[in-house]
């Protein structure tokens, strides 16, 4: 399987208490996993809803096949649900043995999970399936056509639901016109439009016009999006968010120019975008700097973070 150590786009999964017991897990249940960092919350500073949290793990970075993910051990304000999902793309070309590996991390997931789509084949693939974890976190497992262009194991991927509905192709070329200006690479891969049968009485009239599965690069990262064809409930929410390392400060006040566009979710470096997700614009050093004396407590007094506030004495 593919693995690219130099990923910027990070996705951030939020548990309720229960970070280092999900990551465990996940340590267990996916292939070539391993944990790459631990933060903790301060001693001292906390705002009166984190002091039981004070001295506990914070932040657990973890990487799977190269990917790196962040769990976030905080409180039950918030969860993962459908609308971003992790894919695992099990390739024949680069492993032999891809779909018993599949079936495998298939059953170790789904271990008090919920499957959301059952595993078999599909119209696109000869074995696919999507589980929600018993954490809330959902990922769909695809055995990939080995003949189509390569892809890495972990494809964070879109679903633009309920309100959003409709949305995932404008917010791809939004996000490629927004990331266009790294170095790296940022650009659309595989489109596939909403196709209706008249051999299917379930398909609904309305997907017309929809997005099927669309594919896209961002900082030279692929990510997956889709439109919901069906009747989904659920939308963004920032149980899942996607963090953005940046080098300097023109870069993060670039970046939350163009991705923020709701005020009342402004915190701690968090924005959410118009279409609803919600992002993380970050100084690429974080860690370091969230080292020095009082710097967890002035991050809670920030919206867009400001680097040279966090370096105060």
């Amino acid at each position: 399987m593919q693995t690219d150590e130099k990923t910027c786009i990070v996705p951030n999964l939020w548990f309720d208490g229960s970070a280092r017991e999900a990551v465990d897990f996940y340590l267990e249940a996916l292939p070539d996993c391993h944990v790459t960092d631990v933060s903790h919350y301060p001693h001292e500073g906390l705002p009166p809803f984190q002091e039981a949290m004070a001295g506990q793990e914070l932040t657990i970075e973890f990487t799977v096949a190269g990917q790196r993910l962040v769990a976030i051990n905080a409180g039950a304000e918030f969860r993962p649900n459908p609308s971003i999902s992790l894919m695992l793309n099990f390739d024949p070309s680069v492993d032999a043995q891809a779909q018993e590996r599949l079936h495998r991390v298939w059953q170790a997931l789904g271990r008090g999970g919920t499957a959301l789509a059952p595993l078999g084949e599909t119209s696109f693939s000869r074995c696919f399936g999507w589980m929600q974890d018993r954490y809330g976190v959902c990922w769909q497992l695809i055995l990939t056509d080995p003949r189509g262009a390569p892809r890495p194991f972990v494809l964070p991927s879109l679903l633009f639901a309920g309100p959003q509905r409709g949305s995932a192709l404008p917010a791809i070329e939004y996000y490629v016109d927004v990331f266009r200006p790294r170095a790296e690479m940022a650009g659309l891969g595989t489109v596939i439009p909403h196709s209706r049968t008249d051999k299917d009485p379930t398909d609904d009239a309305s997907a017309d016009g929809l997005l099927e599965f669309a594919d896209f690069q961002l900082c030279g990262q692929w990510l997956t999006a889709a439109d919901d064809t069906g009747s989904a409930d659920f939308t963004f929410t920032e149980g899942v968010s996607l963090q953005v390392d940046c080098a300097d400060q023109t870069e993060i006040d670039r970046l939350w120019a163009l991705l923020s566009s709701s005020p009342e979710a402004e915190a701690c470096g968090w924005c959410r975008d118009r279409f609803g997700v919600s992002w993380q614009i970050v100084p690429a050093n974080i860690g370091e700097l969230m080292q020095r004396p009082k710097a967890y407590e002035r991050l809670l007094g920030m919206k867009k973070i400001v680097i040279d506030e966090l370096l105060a004495s």
